[in-house]
């Protein structure tokens, strides 16, 4: 049964959805406009350990702060987060934006972390603008299934009419300037036909990372761990098993 817990911390506020039990916990970290709920499927199939779906500030039922946090300030939340709540380095898995909120945490609170998964991770230094990046999600969804555009559609009104100032604090982050300073095993993974996070870019994400590897899903684009995710979550589960 699911335990939902609000944290807050330095005036912002998140929601987590906790299920299951286990020495091992995952924590999955949404991308823009997205919310815990789009983990659905995804923490059926992550059924050796406990689960924990967030929703950041501004997102999903939790309430917008004041400001529009930066990726670094929404990493400090999470990592306070997990320090008191959760108390043993996690699996932090980041979808999209949630990559490079995932990919701060390594680097900002490393005890917080046991391994890193970075899930068509953003943004791609040659698209970092909202144009680029719109029109690329968009490419990408076209070929989805109804019911993945549905539930991203009711995401995004849910994300309210900050999300231009949202994005634009997910543009300015660049994370190619910080994958050296990771130090933990990284598993960078993309679905075969993701437009957003191209197979290029996610290369030099995972060669940019000192203990990094990369590993694609095929027949899946972007939204690799809304729809059907089975497959996403055995290579997870693979890695996070490794001695």
């Amino acid at each position: 049964m699911a335990r939902v817990e609000r944290f807050a911390h330095a005036g912002a506020t998140m929601i987590a959805e906790r299920r299951g039990h286990g020495d091992r916990v995952y924590v999955l970290v949404h991308g823009i406009g997205m919310g815990r709920r789009v983990f659905a499927d995804l923490e059926r199939h992550l059924g050796d350990g406990e689960v924990v779906a967030l929703d950041l500030p501004g997102y999903g039922e939790a309430p917008e702060p004041p400001r529009v946090l930066t990726m670094e300030r929404t990493a400090d939340l999470v990592a306070a987060y997990l320090r008191e709540r959760v108390r043993t380095p996690a699996v932090i898995v980041g979808h999209s934006m949630g990559a490079q909120v995932a990919l701060e945490i390594a680097v900002r609170h490393p005890a917080t972390v046991d391994r890193l998964v970075l899930v068509g991770p953003t943004v791609d230094p040659s698209a970092r603008s909202a144009r680029r990046q719109l029109w690329r999600l968009l490419r990408d969804i076209a070929v989805e299934s109804p019911r993945v555009i549905a539930l991203g559609a009711r995401e995004y009104v849910r994300a309210g009419p900050r999300l231009r100032a949202k994005f634009r604090a997910m543009l300015a982050h660049r994370p190619e300037d910080v994958l050296r300073r990771v130090h933990v095993p990284a598993l960078v993974l993309r679905g075969e036909d993701d437009l957003v996070a191209p197979r290029e870019w996610c290369s030099q994400v995972a060669d940019g990372l000192p203990d990094g590897r990369l590993a694609e899903v095929p027949g899946h684009g972007h939204e690799t761990m809304i729809r059907d995710a089975a497959p996403a979550a055995r290579l997870i589960r693979g890695f996070a098993g490794e001695a």
